[in-house]
């Protein structure tokens, strides 16, 4: 009776075990991967206009948290903070402005945030980062839509895989307070900002 009862305990517990294990593989295999950004081959860049002629812009520093498996969307993310006081449109008086009172107010809000909620397929590598964008004090709904370039091996580092995705979205400053009292009219600055990002992602194998 007693080596029927070991023998019985011992299978429950070998049972039990191999259920935890194939649980565990099963959300290893699961869960999306998470990338590194290469910000030697990464930009996050913007344009408006000074009354009929675009002026291009960069913010040089950025975090992103970047989660992405096109076969397990569910579990994607895309996030995005940048300082603002990051911000080069190659003209030092002009850069200072665009941090004071006037418009972004990096002071009070030193960053702009992009966090998404869910990411959509819309076929053919096309995909959409669907969440929240704050800008000084003002949140509202926002959608990147984004491009999957390609996913290839490394061809010079081992164990290492490369992705490359490009967004591109446009959004209207005053939405967001950017420009209070004249620099809220758009005959000089103009509302609408064409914002694209460039992101190099490794990961590895």
């Amino acid at each position: 009776m007693l080596h029927k009862t070991l023998t019985f305990s011992f299978t429950l517990l070998f049972a039990i075990a191999a259920a935890a294990v194939t649980d565990i593989e099963n959300r290893t295999a699961n869960a999306s991967t998470e990338w590194e950004i290469d910000r030697a081959h990464s930009a996050i860049n913007f344009s408006i206009n000074h009354f009929f002629t675009p002026v291009n812009g960069t913010f040089d520093d950025y975090d992103a948290t970047v989660i992405f498996d096109p076969e397990n969307l569910e579990e994607s993310m895309i996030d995005v903070e940048i300082p603002v006081t990051s911000i080069n449109t190659k003209n030092e008086r002009r850069d200072n402005h665009l941090q004071s009172e006037d418009f972004f107010n990096a002071e009070k809000w030193p960053n702009i945030e992009f966090t998404s909620n869910t990411i959509e397929s819309r076929g053919d590598n096309q995909f959409v980062a669907i969440g929240e964008l704050t800008i000084r004090d003002v949140t509202r709904d926002f959608e990147l839509p984004f491009t999957l370039q390609g996913v290839m091996d490394h061809p010079m580092e081992d164990n290492k895989v490369v992705a490359g995705i490009v967004a591109d979205a446009n959004l209207m400053r005053t939405d967001y307070g950017v420009g209070v009292g004249d620099w809220a009219a758009t005959a000089v600055v103009g509302d609408e900002v064409n914002i694209e990002l460039n992101l190099e992602l490794t990961t590895t194998n």
